[in-house]
C-alpha cells in the first residue's frame, strides 16, 4: 500500500536549537514514487516491475487495431511490439535486482504478449515453445534487460574519474600502512 503524506512541517526556528518534532516521525513511508520509479525501503524492485508490466498491458491494448490487421505481416507486427512496448518495460532496468520470481513474471508476460499477437486463445493447447518458434524473436525480454545492464556498465567503466566507477572496481586512492 502506498501512503501519501502531505503535511508540511512547521518552519524551523532561527536559533541553534532543533525542536523535538524534527526527530520524531510517527509514520514511516515504505514506498516512494519518484519520476516513474518505485523506490521501496527494502530495495525490492518487484513493485516497479509490476507497474511497468501493467503499463505494457495498456500499450498492448492500444496496439489492438494493428495486431488484428491482416494486411500487416507477422514479422512487422513483432518489430512494432519490440519497438513500442519493450522500451516501456526495460525503462530503468539497470537498477533492478531481478530475482527468480521477477524472471518468471516477465517470461509469463512476454508469452502473453506473443500469444495475443498471434491471437491464440487460452483454451488452445499450444506449448510456449511452439509460440516462440512461430514468432522467432531475436532476443527475449530478459535478453533486452541484460543487454541494457551491460551497456550501462560499459558506459560507467569508460568514464575517467567517477564515483560509480570507483565503487564498481572497489579502488581507493592512497597507500595503506604495512600490516593494515
Amino acid at each position: 500500500r502506498v501512503k501519501e503524506v502531505s503535511l508540511p512541517p512547521p518552519p524551523l526556528p532561527t536559533g541553534t536549537e532543533i525542536p523535538a518534532w524534527a526527530f520524531l516521525c510517527s509514520d514511516a513511508i515504505s514506498i516512494y514514487l519518484w519520476g516513474g520509479f518505485v523506490i521501496s525501503a527494502d530495495d525490492d524492485c518487484s513493485h516497479e516491475i509490476k507497474s511497468l508490466l501493467l503499463l505494457w498491458r495498456k500499450a498492448m491494448a492500444n496496439l489492438n487495431n494493428i495486431l488484428k490487421s491482416k494486411d500487416i505481416t507477422l514479422p512487422t507486427k513483432v518489430r512494432i511490439v519490440k519497438a513500442t512496448d519493450f522500451p516501456i518495460v526495460i525503462y530503468g532496468c539497470d537498477s533492478w535486482t531481478i530475482r527468480r520470481a521477477e524472471h518468471r513474471k516477465t517470461d509469463i508476460f512476454e508469452l502473453w504478449c506473443w500469444r495475443r499477437l498471434l491471437r491464440v486463445p487460452w483454451t488452445a493447447r499450444r506449448s510456449n515453445q511452439s509460440i516462440l518458434k512461430e514468432i522467432n524473436p531475436d532476443c527475449s525480454l530478459e535478453g533486452f534487460v541484460m543487454k541494457q545492464k551491460l551497456q550501462d556498465f560499459g558506459h560507467i567503466m569508460r568514464r575517467e574519474d567517477s564515483l560509480e566507477k570507483t565503487l564498481m572496481l572497489g579502488k581507493i586512492d592512497g597507500k595503506r600502512r604495512r600490516g593494515q
